[in-house]
């Protein structure tokens, strides 16, 4: 029987993490894990509370919160407190704010304390910016996806064109810009490529083929686990 893995993929926004990190997951029969709409989850809750952008006030509300993942036929759902909040989380408020509210470091204790929880046992595909380098260190296979800033911009306003919202490519674009250095700067679990990671420039790549960069990671570390695994027990 294959070893099951955890696998981590790290990268910047519109990098293409977690429709790849979703397929990955689907193809391998794994548990996919958005630690984005986690943060994501705590961030319009923070809103709608009109909760103070501090470290205290942040982290107890992230711990007060039931964030539950489902995946269902069209992705995964996302429930806060029993209420569906997959569409809201993507809302350009919180898209706007969301940098901001992880930067905490009990807001990030809280939610990598979970998410720590939910791959213990291995057989899941979890993306973010600190999941190969903080989260999961010694996951067995570590990806770090990266596209330049024109790819990711035109890769942001379609998705939210396909929802129905219709954004400035300017404002995009300085968003994305604003975040990258949010998540590089901060100094708690900054976006950072991890250790042994397998860089993948995705700028030029289909879903498709990054899918399949990934799925011969994990193809080649089964042979060697099971090369290892025979020679110990010879």
């Amino acid at each position: 029987m294959s070893q099951r893995l955890t696998i981590a993929i790290d990268g910047p926004a519109g990098a293409g993490k977690s429709t790849t990190a979703r397929k990955v997951a689907e193809h391998l029969g794994y548990v996919y894990i958005d630690t984005g709409a986690m943060y994501r989850a705590v961030t319009l809750a923070a809103l709608q509370r009109d909760t103070t952008f501090e470290d205290v006030a942040l982290g107890e509300l992230a711990e007060s919160l039931d964030i539950r993942l489902e995946p269902t036929t069209d992705g995964q759902r996302v429930l806060v407190n029993g209420e569906d909040v997959t569409r809201a989380i993507r809302e350009a408020a919180v898209t706007s704010n969301v940098s901001q509210v992880s930067v905490f470091p009990r807001v990030r204790r809280a939610l990598v304390q979970r998410q720590r929880m939910l791959g213990l046992h291995g057989g899941v595909v979890m993306d973010g910016r600190d999941i190969g380098s903080v989260v999961f260190p010694h996951a067995e296979i570590k990806v770090f996806l990266v596209a330049d800033v024109d790819e990711r911009v035109r890769r942001r306003v379609i998705d939210a064109d396909q929802r129905g919202e219709h954004l400035d490519v300017e404002t995009v674009r300085r968003h994305i810009i604003e975040r990258d250095k949010l998540d590089s700067e901060r100094e708690v679990s900054p976006l950072i490529k991890p250790e042994g990671a397998v860089e993948i420039d995705t700028t030029h790549c289909t879903i498709d083929d990054q899918v399949q960069r990934i799925l011969e990671l994990v193809d080649g570390y089964q042979k060697t686990y099971s090369l290892v695994s025979a020679f110990t027990n010879i």
